[in-house]
């Protein structure tokens, strides 16, 4: 593993840039065309302190593992990114299944989608209630969809919301969970404490209205309570993309959504092109893409990130594709003049096949590159190949100096895998 050269390089727009990174330059060769892949996941773009870093690093390695294993088994991308995606929905400390954000009722109500690069297929559900890993509906939502037409003609659903995603669920199989197994400590005293926040900041604008003028503290943002970690801790979606043995792409995304959030309310983990996007390359001249995001659902919603970026990675040069991406499609995207904070972060992975196994048959290549930015404070990250022995973490952090919502960083590695007859 080689750290690239720290650059100082930034546009006046984005400022400062963390333009760091990793590079795995390694060729990897097996027998064995099946041990062949590679993941990357991010336990969400927010806030993640020091004190829970080893649990964030724990649970991405584990999903790594998990897509590993799957791979190894000769599991193609849509089965690994989805064993990913379940690890990472069932941490206490991730904003997806187990431990989701509470809305304003305290209920769990979860976004989760899928979508698999081979054959372009999508699943998602919004508002999903009862359920303890919404991928899993959305991976059978996407399954259904493969099968064809119901009967009568009828078209088979890739999105389902609310008592009716429940209901689907239910009726194919996957078993329901009461929301008071979903919640942890941890989501129960975060919403007592979002609650009284909003109580007070209420009884503060009542008191606005009724002086005639005052102080911009009497009745501007709450203060930080003392030891409280920062707002943008809620913003923490899950996802994960992948690349396996036969160079397929595929990428899904899972989220409890913001916290305090209106019942009913659908983030970008559910909506086409916001949440994931994954697409195998249809001519030898382009790349495949996988891209899952995180952040506030709302931007990258109007913005629609994750195609802007897997179109953004036809690009001869990856990581200024991404880091002009970022700045002119999400920072400073029209869609979003009225914001002054936009928050989000990226995992993009794309591949090709190389240059050598496109002039044998007996040599099989993948050339990877994979690169996370983001906008907010922090974005944990893990990713690992086939052929790795452990996965590798690492918690991305805004540059000192660094405005969270105006400012990104940006970082990310190359792998080539290879296989070889003899």
């Amino acid at each position: 593993m080689e750290n690239l050269e720290n650059s100082s390089d930034s546009k006046e727009t984005v400022s400062p840039l963390n333009n760091s990174g990793f590079k795995l330059n390694s060729t990897i060769s097996h027998r064995d065309g099946k041990n062949m892949g590679f993941v990357l996941v991010h336990a969400g773009a927010g806030y993640h302190s020091e004190s829970k870093a080893k649990e964030y690093k724990h649970v991405c390695k584990r999903a790594c593992q998990k897509a590993v294993d799957r791979l190894r088994a000769g599991g193609l991308a849509l089965e690994a990114v989805t064993a990913a995606l379940v690890e990472l929905e069932d941490s206490p400390f991730t904003n997806a299944g187990t431990g989701s954000n509470l809305n304003l009722s305290g209920e769990v109500e979860c976004d989760a989608s899928i979508m698999d690069g081979k054959s372009l297929n999508y699943g998602a559900v919004g508002a999903l209630s009862g359920i303890k890993n919404p991928v899993l509906v959305s991976r059978r939502l996407l399954s259904e969809t493969q099968k064809g037409k119901l009967s009568a003609g009828r078209i088979p659903p890739c999105f389902l919301v609310g008592k009716g995603a429940e209901q689907w669920a239910i009726s194919h199989g996957i078993p329901a969970c009461p929301t008071e197994k979903m919640t942890t400590k941890f989501s129960l005293s975060g919403y007592k404490r979002n609650k009284r926040k909003m109580e007070l900041a209420e009884q503060v604008e009542t008191k606005r209205r009724i002086q005639s003028c005052g102080h911009e503290n009497d009745f501007g943002c709450l203060e930080p309570v003392e030891g409280e970690e920062n707002n943008s801790a809620c913003l923490d979606t899950v996802g994960a993309v992948v690349v396996d043995w036969e160079g397929n792409v595929a990428a899904a995304v899972s989220s409890g959504g913001l916290a305090m959030k209106h019942p009913g309310r659908v983030g970008q983990a559910a909506h086409y092109g916001c949440g994931c996007w994954a697409e195998n390359a249809r001519d030898v001249s382009l790349y495949s893409t996988a891209v899952s995001t995180s952040g506030s659902g709302e931007h990258l919603i109007r913005t629609m990130l994750a195609r802007e970026c897997s179109t953004a990675m036809q690009a001869e040069n990856a990581h200024q594709a991404l880091l002009e991406a970022m700045q002119n499609k999400f920072i400073s995207s029209p869609f979003l003049a009225g914001e002054d904070c936009v928050l989000g972060g990226v995992i993009v992975l794309r591949c090709c096949t190389c240059g050598e196994a496109q002039r044998s048959e007996d040599i099989q290549a993948l050339l990877v590159e994979f690169l996370w930015s983001h906008t907010t404070e922090s974005m944990c990250v893990g990713y690992m190949s086939a052929q790795d022995s452990k996965a590798r973490t690492h918690i991305s952090r805004l540059p000192p100096g660094a405005v969270a919502g105006q400012s990104l960083a940006i970082e990310g590695g190359v792998c080539r895998l290879g296989t070889a007859s003899d």
